[in-house]
């Protein structure tokens, strides 16, 4: 077998420039086998990063020491906080990137990166010997031998891309798909399914109508995703907001007959959230309009993405909702909008450590367990690479909480409940969203990047400094007092804002704290009630997460347990009694039940 590696990651997407990353970080000799040098990062759908729930994901994956806030960072051409008007729990950093800036800048990381080797190669085989992963074979036959492989194949499985009545096979447009690779897994015993995701037409933004359009600036004080990128302004270029018309629903309503998605030419499911025009139109017919958001590709490209209109109707359709929207009457198309069909993994397949319940030592991240966005594949890629690095060194493996990250909700939710559909990360999926803000994402996780070896000395310094400040100031507003009340009685008070408090009072004045600092002050003096209330639910939560069920249960051998929950608690293999009780099906009577057979066995053991 050629080249022996540590780790092989297959895909050289999202998920896979993290894990890559990770794994040679942690020493671990990595190979990234990938297509296409030239396309490793690419932004097949919106050149975007962040947004609602996501960005916190961006900066939970920065605390961690991964890449995707830098390279989000290094491209940005616009930036905006959503959700601003209202609560800290669901304000969500997001950036619109240079498509060519952000696969640059990430590129330019791997080829920084030691114990890291990129290969051009088409993966078709998972090698096993026993039970466990020992390498891949290419197309060519060439094999690479490694004691973890990573899958990160985006839509690349048996991808099958929609134009219209045209198919063809591909993982995205203009390059070839994974033909093999599946079937390699099904000989393994893993299970497939189908799903379905689709983008919009690009157009020539000099061939744009600015005039109607509603401009979307840039934030001028944006806050960026890396914590070390520091503050200060930014030059952002615009977006532009239209709308569709009744006039285009009635062209889509007229040739539905015609779009793969209702002539039974693609039978897999499609995201629920962000779904294709002609599914919205269908959807909601008593909606006369759907936003339509213009967004540059680049600062040096005229091709604009058009958000909000994805669809795999033909040209001549497609040719015809363009030019029906306002400001879009001359637009010049430069790609159609195509759907894609790909294999993925459903995810009650993998562990918590994405790791394959099938396969010792073979891990899955990103699309093929199901998930959509760029946000949620990088995460997982990040997770994917320390486990499998950790897991050669004899290390624990790292399995985030739900009431620590984002990302530990997202892998829960995964591993536990499983999707049918393209799962997407929303703030309302995480219980414990208050504590879990973009803004504290470096005091939440930067202690775990740096146990694992990913966070250097001088972002700790930055961490452990901003923890000096926020600790400070706090001092001075339990201490000092104005009225006969303490300054952080004051500060509760939805009138008074720290500026003010800092303008009136010298103790306050004199303090050395940073803007970020000062903000995670006032939001957790005014929420300060709130946050208690979440840490009672954690507190309540983790006695049932710190009491682990024994991976080699036999559930068939619990009394009084239900069929059905037998079934399920033996397909996932929860890993603590807290975990079991979140898998679909499984009631409170059932966890009663099975934390009493739990008990008597550790008391028979003793």
């Amino acid at each position: 077998m050629d080249n022996a590696f540590d780790i092989v990651v297959v895909g050289g997407g999202h998920a896979g420039c993290e894990a890559a990353l990770a794994a040679a970080r942690l020493g671990a000799r990595t190979a990234l086998l990938t297509i296409r040098r030239d396309r490793i990062a690419e932004m097949s759908c919106n050149p975007a990063i962040g947004g609602l729930a996501k960005g916190q994901i961006v900066r939970e994956i920065d605390a961690l020491g991964g890449e995707m806030a830098r390279a989000a960072d290094a491209a940005a051409i616009q930036y905006r906080l959503l959700n601003r008007s209202k609560g800290p729990a669901v304000r969500s950093p997001r950036a619109q990137c240079d498509r060519q800036g952000y696969a640059r800048a990430m590129q330019e990381a791997l080829a920084r990166q030691q114990n890291l080797l990129t290969i051009e190669d088409a993966a078709a085989e998972v090698l096993t010997q026993g039970d466990r992963a020992v390498g891949v074979r290419c197309e060519g036959g060439r094999a690479y031998g490694a004691r973890a492989v990573i899958l990160t194949t985006g839509t690349f499985l048996r991808g099958m891309l929609h134009l219209g009545s045209r198919t063809w096979p591909g993982g995205r447009f203009g390059e070839p798909a994974a033909e093999h690779l599946s079937g390699s897994l099904q000989r393994l015993g893993i299970r497939l399914g189908r799903l379905k995701t689709g983008t919009p037409p690009r157009v020539d933004g000099r061939t744009l109508d600015y005039r109607p359009l509603t401009e979307q600036p840039s934030d001028p004080e944006p806050v960026r995703f890396a914590f070390d990128s520091g503050h200060g302004p930014f030059d952002g270029i615009p977006c532009w907001l239209t709308r569709t018309t009744p006039a285009i629903h009635g062209v889509i309503r007229a040739n539905l007959d015609r779009a793969p998605l209702y002539s039974g030419q693609i039978t897999s499911t499609g995201p629920r959230y962000c779904p294709s025009i002609e599914v919205k139109v269908v959807r909601f017919p008593d909606r006369d309009h759907h936003l339509v958001f213009l967004e540059p590709e680049g600062r040096d490209t005229h091709v604009v993405y058009c958000n909000g209109i994805a669809t795999s109707m033909p040209e001549d359709v497609q040719e015809r909702i363009v030019h029906g929207i306002p400001g879009m009457e001359a637009a010049r198309i430069v790609r159609y909008g195509y759907a894609i069909e790909y294999d993925f993994v459903p995810p009650t397949q993998t562990q918590a450590t994405l790791e394959s319940k099938a396969v010792g030592g073979l891990y899955l991240a990103g699309q093929i367990n199901g998930t959509s966005g760029y946000e949620e594949a990088a995460g997982q890629g990040l997770l994917a690479g320390i486990n499998a690095a950790r897991a050669l060194a004899a290390q624990t493996p790292v399995v985030l909480r739900r009431d620590q990250a984002y990302l530990g909700v997202l892998v829960d939710d995964l591993v536990t409940k499983g999707t049918e559909e393209p799962y997407r990360m929303f703030t309302s999926l995480a219980e414990y969203r208050l504590l879990l803000r973009h803004d504290n994402a470096d005091r939440r996780l930067a202690p775990v990047g740096r146990e694992v070896g990913l966070v250097s000395d001088a972002a700790w310094r930055r961490v452990e400094e901003k923890e000096r400040q926020i600790a400070s100031a706090r001092d001075v507003l339990g201490r000092v007092r104005r009225g006969g009340r303490t300054l952080e009685d004051l500060l509760r008070r939805p009138q008074v804002t720290w500026r003010a408090l800092v303008d009136e009072v010298p103790d306050l004045a004199a303090l050395e704290i940073s803007d970020e600092a000062a903000r995670q002050v006032e939001i957790e003096t005014k929420y300060a009630g709130y946050l208690a209330r979440q840490q009672v639910q954690v507190e309540r939560a983790r006695r049932m997460e710190d009491r682990p069920i024994p991976p080699g249960v036999d559930y068939s051998q619990v009394p009084h347990l239900r069929t059905e929950a037998r079934e399920k608690l033996s397909r996932i293999r929860p890993r603590s009694l807290g975990q079991a009780g979140r898998i679909a099906g499984i009631g409170p009577a059932d966890q009663a039940i099975l934390m009493i057979y739990l008990d008597a066995r550790s008391a028979a053991a003793r």
